[in-house]
């Protein structure tokens, strides 16, 4: 049996690259260079059929380490809870008050950039705190 040597997160969503570039600002992805003979990606947009135009986005860790995220158009709109979401960890190795300003902090930074804050989740004994928020287009993530 092969084993897997990379792996892909797809996020299905309305504007692809507008969700693509919030999530280069929240991860410090870059998007990766444009295919062989094309100066940018809207001139490789242009050779596609109308209808493809405009319908896929990608991202990736400058550094190689992350798993490169990939966002398709799809027709429908969001209506219920992610079943998978990114947590993006923020507060590791931290506890307590620490931890919760960590998570305020980072909160207060992409807020700016099109994300919501749904709640605060409090430490219970068992997890520490975490944030959950919504990217541009509603979609969970976690500041962890």
């Amino acid at each position: 049996m092969a084993s897997v040597r990379q792996v892909q997160v797809t996020f299905d969503c309305a504007d692809p690259e507008r969700v693509a570039r919030f999530w280069c600002d929240v991860l410090g992805y870059v998007v990766p260079p444009p295919p062989e003979g094309f100066a940018s990606w809207d001139d490789f947009d242009r050779t596609l059929p109308a209808e493809r135009q405009g319908s896929a986005f990608a991202c990736v860790d400058p550094s190689g380490v992350g798993p490169r995220l990939f966002f398709q158009r799809v027709p429908e709109g969001k209506v219920v809870k992610n079943r998978l979401h990114l947590d993006v960890r923020v507060g590791t190795g931290l506890v307590g008050d620490e931890r919760v300003a960590a998570l305020e902090a980072e909160c207060a930074r992409l807020i700016p950039l099109g994300a919501s804050r749904v709640r605060l989740l409090p430490a219970d004994g068992f997890d520490e705190s975490c944030l959950v928020m919504q990217d541009i287009e509603g979609n969970e993530f976690c500041l962890d």
